[in-house]
């Protein structure tokens, strides 16, 4: 919730600045690029018990990313339950099954099977922790009336990955998960009109047999996802 009292600019000096050398700098992204690449997708979790205040923790660090207007467009149901857990499986494989019977596109379905999914989804069980992300179309002011939100998935897009890279710098997998349509979770979890679930994350310890789909491993190169300019090697 914003204030109206609170709508004007203020500017305050830069906190928390930071100063590397260059050597320093390369030494960082190298070390971040190579904790990173370590993070894999799983569908085989443990049902090893995670801590609230891990999960806690990884969500306020979520929080800090940046969004149009400074809006914060998201919110995060964190569900440890089980009878919740299992009742939101329930919900996600009937609609899963209308997926895969025909509910999505040959296209779709043929794209899907290196990834080795079906309609199955134990995964929302078993896993000690599901994270499902809302998108809030718009806010409300203390007196009730409503603001509208700007650059909303762009917003959540940037805090969802920032809460799946936290999750995996704690040393937690992650599974996203995107049943469609997913207006069932609004129910489930008594969220209002104003959100829109946008994803479930499985999240907790990998299986001791869990495996990765091997097209999981295939990354494109740096050549295909950055071009420079100016294409020299000095800048």
């Amino acid at each position: 919730m914003i204030a109206k009292t609170l709508l004007e600019y203020k500017s305050l000096p830069l906190p928390d600045r930071r100063h590397y050398s260059e050597k320093e700098m390369q030494a960082r992204a190298e070390e971040f690029y190579d904790d990173i690449r370590t993070r894999h997708t799983v569908r085989e979790f443990s049902d090893r018990p995670v801590k609230r205040s891990v999960i806690e923790t990884c969500v306020r660090a979520a929080g800090t990313a940046p969004s149009g207007a400074n809006h914060q467009p998201w919110h995060f149901v964190a569900i440890s339950d089980p009878a919740l857990k299992s009742k939101i499986r329930l919900a996600a494989e009937e609609e899963e099954r209308r997926l895969y019977d025909g509910g999505a596109g040959d296209e779709w379905i043929k794209a899907l099977e290196p990834i080795g999914t079906d309609a199955h989804k134990p995964h929302l069980e078993i896993a000690p922790w599901l994270i499902v992300i809302f998108a809030q179309r718009w806010g409300t002011y203390e007196d009730g009336s409503r603001y509208k939100h700007y650059y909303v998935p762009e917003s959540v897009g940037i805090a969802t990955g920032m809460l799946i890279t936290a999750l995996h710098h704690a040393g937690l997998s992650a599974l996203t998960h995107t049943p469609n349509p997913m207006k069932f979770l609004n129910a489930i979890l008594h969220r209002p009109e104003a959100e829109k679930p946008v994803m479930i994350l499985a999240v907790g310890h990998p299986a001791e047999d869990a495996t990765v789909p091997a097209v999981a491993k295939i990354k494109k190169p740096l050549e295909e996802i950055l071009t420079v300019f100016p294409d020299s090697e000095k800048i």
